[in-house]
């Protein structure tokens, strides 16, 4: 990095944190999720080792380049923007839109949740709203004059 270049502005250091926030929710999620089918039965350690790891690998990517981002590389930028913010996103709302599709009542199953379900769900809500979040402030006029003096 240029010593001579400024800090961040506040829009791309809120991104930056945000998108750790993010990844911070999502591995909750995934704890969450991989401890529930181990203590149901439903699934083995082995059978969830996979799973795990591809997260931890995304994870760690988005840590990777969220740190970038701060730094003012572009290129981690767009990387954020077109994978987590994008197909992240997706990954994070199609399970619940397809639920409520299928006629699924948000206030029967919030009615119907125990502490697990309702934990999850904020947690989701949370990471959801920091990628929304992350996205849309790596984009602010300041953020892309930062990028470009990059």
């Amino acid at each position: 990095m240029d010593p001579r270049r400024t800090d961040p502005p506040p829009v791309v250091q809120t991104a930056a944190m945000l998108w750790l926030a993010a990844v911070a929710f999502g591995a909750f999620e995934a704890v969450m999720m991989i401890s529930q089918q181990l203590y149901e039965g439903t699934a083995t350690f082995m059978e969830m080792l996979p799973q795990g790891g591809f997260r931890l690998a995304v994870f760690a990517g988005a840590v990777f380049l969220a740190l970038r981002v701060k730094r003012g590389e572009n290129w981690a930028r767009l990387t954020l923007a077109g994978t987590l913010g994008i197909f992240g996103t997706l990954s994070l709302v199609i399970e619940p839109a397809r639920w409520l599709l299928a006629g699924g009542s948000i206030s029967e199953a919030v009615a119907g949740a125990g502490a697990m379900e309702l934990i999850f769900a904020g947690s989701r809500i949370l990471h959801l709203a920091a990628v929304l979040g992350a996205v849309t402030l790596m984009f602010q006029p300041r953020a892309n004059a930062y990028f470009k003096s990059a």
